[in-house]
């Protein structure tokens, strides 16, 4: 530990101050931080990337690495366990590294796809990291949203059969931004883990005051949690991600990598640890975007467009009423964004960005 606070004494991360400033200036706190913001820049609102970049103890800290890089992490990633473990009120042995949440999905998938079988997900939830599983020969299930585009718990439970391996609920979710009640929630996980892993994608709750899920895992091997650094703490180019789970069930994943927690850089353990000890920037991002989300949604509802209330960084809303075309338009703008998700109403997403983003977005539209 004295190693740890060596070194954090060494970039700043105890003693910088910050002053009253800003959040953009805040966020890039000297130019050569900065990208050039030529008026033809893209405008990324397509992949939930926190706008104002890595939180400036973490850009110290990444410099500061750089010169180490040469060296592997072998005290760091430990240290960066720990500081994960505490934040999330387990134990060390209840956490693995992996290279941003991506990893873990990969991981979890050989350590659930040993037996064919199936897996359950919602119709309209993030996908992409689906397609070796059907590779494998796991069936995928499909389960509906509800009208108010949540996840329904009670047919997903209804879907478990003997072939189930595994359930994936992401929560809050992604495209919808919808969030499961806690207490329906850890039913339901208490029920479904009897039969089958239950994997609970937490990439965004940080946008939300909801608490995580990590305490259930201290008892049940047929939890695991996943969460990144890539979107509230700024470091999605970095790929840091862990997953949380039983003892036990750590155990049995990291046979699954030939070196455990080596997959992330120095560079990048450096920034997470920074990271976490920055709590003045997470509540700066936090509170820009939920005053930038409030300003885009009342805008898109202004356009006659019907958004689902989100509790992320990002807004799922319908193209049913607008007559233009959407994906041109953004094209026309210079602008990124995503696809549509769910044809009967016209369903995409739109990442929350900077203000000034989001009022190109919506000058855009109109």
């Amino acid at each position: 530990m004295n190693n740890r606070r060596n070194w954090l004494k060494q970039i700043g991360l105890g003693t910088i101050g910050l002053g009253f400033c800003q959040f953009e200036t805040f966020a890039n706190p000297t130019k050569e931080f900065i990208l050039p913001d030529f008026d033809d820049s893209p405008v990324l609102l397509r992949s939930n990337e926190n706008p104002y970049g890595p939180s400036p103890l973490a850009r110290a800290a990444m410099t500061k690495t750089v010169n180490t890089s040469n060296r592997y992490g072998w005290k760091l990633w430990p240290e960066l366990i720990t500081l994960i473990a505490k934040k999330n009120n387990v134990a060390d042995n209840n956490i693995t590294l992996g290279a941003g949440s991506t990893e873990i999905l990969d991981l979890v998938l050989q350590y659930t796809a040993s037996k064919k079988g199936n897996f359950i997900m919602a119709e309209t939830t993030f996908d992409y990291w689906t397609a070796p599983y059907e590779k494998l020969r796991l069936k995928k299930i499909m389960v509906p949203l509800t009208k108010d585009k949540k996840h329904d718990l009670p047919a997903m439970l209804k879907a478990i059969d003997s072939e189930t391996k595994m359930i994936y609920i992401c929560n809050p979710n992604n495209p919808t931004g919808t969030i499961c009640n806690r207490e329906e929630l850890v039913s339901f996980i208490n029920e479904a883990s009897k039969k089958a892993i239950v994997f609970v994608d937490e990439a965004y709750i940080d946008f939300t005051k909801e608490q995580s899920l990590s305490d259930l895992v201290i008892e049940n091997k047929n939890i695991i949690i996943t969460k990144t650094f890539s979107k509230m703490y700024g470091l999605a180019g970095a790929r840091v991600g862990y997953a949380i789970a039983h003892s036990s069930t750590i155990d049995e994943i990291n046979t699954l990598k030939s070196t455990p927690n080596m997959s992330v850089s120095v560079v990048s353990t450096a920034a997470a640890m920074a990271s976490l000890n920055d709590e003045d920037f997470i509540q700066k991002v936090y509170v820009t975007n939920q005053e930038v989300k409030k300003y885009t949604i009342d805008q898109l509802i202004q356009l006659n467009l019907t958004c689902i209330p989100s509790y992320s960084n990002f807004v799922y809303f319908s193209l049913e009423n607008y007559k233009k075309d959407y994906f041109k338009q953004l094209e026309d703008h210079n602008i990124q964004g995503t696809r549509i998700y769910e044809e009967n109403g016209k369903w995409t997403r739109i990442t929350i960005g900077t203000l000034k983003d989001m009022q190109r977005f919506i000058a855009a539209l109109k």
